[in-house]
């Protein structure tokens, strides 16, 4: 007999809800985490914003889930994990980005995403002090919002424990023992474990944990740089996206918000992407990132800066994540390449994953849910509109 129902490789964005998730049906879980604590890795690097605005319908479904979670957390479990709802924004100044909002804005609605195109008047309401100049209006989802991660990995933590849910860390996999097409239990550093179902909930670590079992899946990291102010007097609900490319030709676009605490946390797409694992700062992101925020709202101009970080996103060749049953393995699962919004669908990817799991069926219908297929052609080129 296994030692438990399900060992999840990774304790961050999608691992530590799904321990929760699995724990609460019953199952007997184990999470072997390489860090010292739960949301260590990327988890910690996130920004916090919570969206469902987005473009593709699979990951609109799972971040209506994912604010559902966060959105009642607090009622469900007593704990406090920051949530604020103030929506996302997308101001439009150039009619390439107005084309491309409008057009998909159907997608959007169909979808379930509460979301609608706003005139100028209403853009300068809900993002006060943005430079009117040019500005022709754009999008707000009213709905979407800000968590804090170190506050939500914890409680994800802490209330999977509660459940029965056992962590390790510290402690590296090594290896997976095979017998046939399904794995015997879970090598690491420390020790062996047996569980009937193994997920892999890696981050930027998951193709090494894949080529384990024999299944290739491309999840290659790129950092992306962040920053958080000293607080300020809240004046601003929702997320701001700019998608403009920069005039410096550095910048892909920029996104910004004010969190419960008051303060502005931001950060950009880097035009060339940081390859690899290095998430040492650099000397160009402050002076960069701070000339596009005073453009766009000239009264940041007196912020006070706290601190900077970068972080990894695990990229997969069409932007989309990978989540389902893997290819030719009878008891691996897979919830990787979250694309840099592993906070954001960690809580939806979970509940999905727990149902696939527990019932043979994901929560999604089966045509959307096959949109985030281990099995699809990664090379197709698909992009998302929306990052």
């Amino acid at each position: 007999m296994s030692d438990h129902d399900v060992i999840i490789i990774g304790a961050g964005s999608v691992g530590s809800p799904t321990a929760f998730f699995l724990a609460e049906a019953g199952k007997k879980v184990l999470v072997i985490e390489s860090l010292k604590g739960a949301g260590q890795g990327q988890n910690k690097a996130a920004i916090g914003g919570t969206r469902a605005t987005h473009s593709d319908p699979a990951k609109i479904q799972i971040c209506l889930a994912s604010l559902d979670v966060f959105s009642n957390w607090k009622e469900k479990t007593g704990t406090d994990i920051g949530w604020k709802k103030g929506g996302y924004c997308f101001p439009v100044y150039r009619e390439n980005e107005q084309t491309i909002l409008k057009g998909i804005l159907p997608i959007q609605k169909r979808a379930g995403l509460t979301i609608d195109w706003v005139e100028p008047e209403r853009v300068k309401e809900v993002v006060p002090g943005i430079n009117p100049e040019g500005l022709l209006g754009g999008t707000y989802s009213p709905h979407d919002g800000q968590v804090s991660p170190l506050m939500a990995s914890e409680s994800f933590y802490v209330e999977a424990k509660k459940l029965g849910a056992e962590f390790k860390y510290n402690e590296t996999v090594t290896g997976l023992v095979m017998d046939g097409n399904s794995i015997k239990a879970v090598k690491t550093d420390k020790g062996e474990y047996t569980a009937d179902i193994v997920l892999n909930a890696a981050g930027g670590k998951a193709t090494a944990i894949c080529k384990m079992a024999g299944v290739e899946i491309p999840v290659i990291p790129d950092s992306h740089e962040a920053g958080i102010s000293a607080p300020v007097e809240p004046f601003l609900d929702p997320l701001v996206v700019d998608l403009r490319p920069g005039p410096d030709g550095k910048t892909a676009n920029f996104y910004f918000g004010q969190n419960h605490e008051g303060q502005i946390i931001f950060c950009y797409t880097p035009s060339e992407l940081f390859k690899g694992e290095n998430r040492m700062c650099t000397s160009e992101f402050m002076p960069v990132i701070a000339r596009r925020l005073v453009t766009l709202i000239p009264r940041f101009k007196n912020l006070t800066i706290r601190r900077l970080w970068r972080g990894l996103y695990p990229m997969t060749p069409d932007g989309v994540a990978v989540v389902g049953k893997a290819p030719g393995v009878d008891n691996f699962y897979l919830g990787i390449g979250m694309c840099g919004q592993g906070f954001m669908m960690g809580p939806g990817v979970a509940q999905n994953l727990a149902s696939l799991i527990i019932n043979g069926k994901p929560v999604l219908d089966d045509d959307v849910f096959a949109l985030l297929s281990p099995e699809r052609g990664f090379y197709s080129g698909k992009k998302e509109a929306l990052k």
